[in-house]
């Protein structure tokens, strides 16, 4: 058991969020959420490992993809219920084949939000269904 998970303040559902960064650009890539379990796996195999909420289950990134992240480093807020995890991204992080979930741009005056991102992956291609 690693000590250092103790003093993290899960919610009442047993989930933390867990913010991921590339650790080479400081780029926001995702946002996702964690159990104690998904955290464990994420420590002990050096890959994040998520809890899906909609599916009700754990996830390993890249399982599907083969977008996988490697775990550069973890770290926590000041009242431990958030994480930052730093990683080494290989392909893209998002699923719609963007490299950030944030590819987005609130833009004032237009009627939509900016696609500031480029696309790395056609997901169709990618997960096929």
């Amino acid at each position: 058991m690693d000590t250092q998970l103790e003093g993290l303040k899960f919610d009442a559902n047993g989930l933390i969020p867990a913010i991921v960064q590339d650790a080479a650009t400081g780029q926001v890539l995702m946002m996702a959420w964690m159990n104690r379990v998904a955290l464990e796996k994420t420590v002990a195999t050096g890959q994040t490992h998520f809890f899906s909420r909609s599916r009700n289950k754990l996830w390993l990134k890249g399982e599907s993809s083969g977008h996988v992240q490697k775990v550069i480093s973890i770290a926590t807020d000041c009242d431990q219920d958030v994480l930052l995890v730093r990683v080494e991204q290989v392909g893209a992080a998002c699923h719609e084949g963007y490299f950030s979930c944030f590819f987005r741009e609130h833009q004032a005056g237009a009627k939509d939000w900016k696609i500031v991102g480029e696309q790395k992956f056609d997901p169709e291609t990618v997960y096929k269904k």
